[in-house]
């Protein structure tokens, strides 16, 4: 969506929902004890019946993007076919108007920057919401937007992550992984120690790839395929895509306007690589 708007030089504003979860109402009965603090004298023993849902209930998502799907019909908007967290407003005599919503994030975008105000202003009053203004963080995400142009990059995360497994000073190297390295899978004992500390860099890196750095998209899920069992020079290997990324913190995902349109590239198994 972000790459439509930049081709289509369109503009974005954000909402945050406060207490998003909160507004799922339940199917079905459920009860909890008495929180502490919260407890009613006299009535300790007695357990509560809940209404709407609470975080970490596992209901709670369902719930509050079926609050959601309803209130946005009641403006106009509706859902698209291949993905749920995308609300399409096309009434007649109306400008184009897209929600994009990740759970309580949400962007407004379109050509016509008066009917994503007002869209906006819709969705304000049927929640309670923090106004983000125009949208420059999305997801972990800084998001830079020019005219024709707009520009992802997530540094403070990267930092944050070569922090985390003390190689933010490491010696940068120019690929992901060694050239020819072709790892293959361990027959020995499961290490639990290896095992959770190799897990927690792969997912640390996976949130990367899905987001700005579609470079690093092969050497970490070639190297995730051997989460379950790890040896330590696959966990080697991946500090070996830490040093990369150390030396490649200012890597930057940009779209822009192309006088062809949008191009979208993969590799052979339908790994996305790339855009223009």
């Amino acid at each position: 969506m972000l790459a439509i708007v930049a081709l289509e030089n369109w503009h974005m504003s954000s909402v945050d929902v406060k207490t998003a979860f909160l507004y799922g109402k339940l199917d079905e009965k459920l009860y909890m004890e008495q929180p502490e603090g919260f407890k009613r004298l006299g009535h300790e023993h007695k357990v509560m019946c809940l209404k709407r849902t609470i975080y970490r209930l596992k209901q709670a998502a369902l719930q509050w993007w079926h609050a959601l799907d309803k209130s946005m019909a009641a403006i106009g908007f509706r859902h698209t076919k291949s993905d749920a967290g995308i609300f399409v407003l096309e009434a007649d005599h109306r400008p184009k108007v897209i929600v994009l919503v990740y759970v309580d994030d949400a962007i407004f975008m379109g050509a016509d920057e008066c009917a994503v105000s007002q869209s906006k202003a819709l969705f304000m009053k049927a929640w309670e919401c923090q106004d983000m203004g125009k949208t420059e963080k999305f997801l972990g995400m800084r998001i830079l937007h020019s005219k024709g142009t707009i520009v992802l990059e997530q540094r403070d995360y990267l930092k944050k992550v070569l922090r985390c497994f003390n190689m933010t000073n490491a010696k940068s190297i120019p690929t992901p992984l060694p050239s020819g390295y072709l790892p293959l899978a361990s027959i020995g004992p499961v290490d639990e120690q290896l095992c959770t500390r190799y897990q927690q860099v792969i997912g640390l890196l996976l949130y990367l790839i899905l987001r700005t750095r579609p470079d690093i998209a092969y050497a970490v899920t070639r190297m995730s395929q051997f989460a379950t069992n790890p040896t330590q020079d696959y966990l080697n290997k991946v500090m070996y895509i830490c040093r990369y990324l150390a030396g490649t913190q200012n890597y930057q995902l940009v779209y822009g306007q192309k006088s062809e349109g949008f191009h979208a590239f993969a590799d052979s198994d339908s790994n996305p690589m790339g855009f223009v």
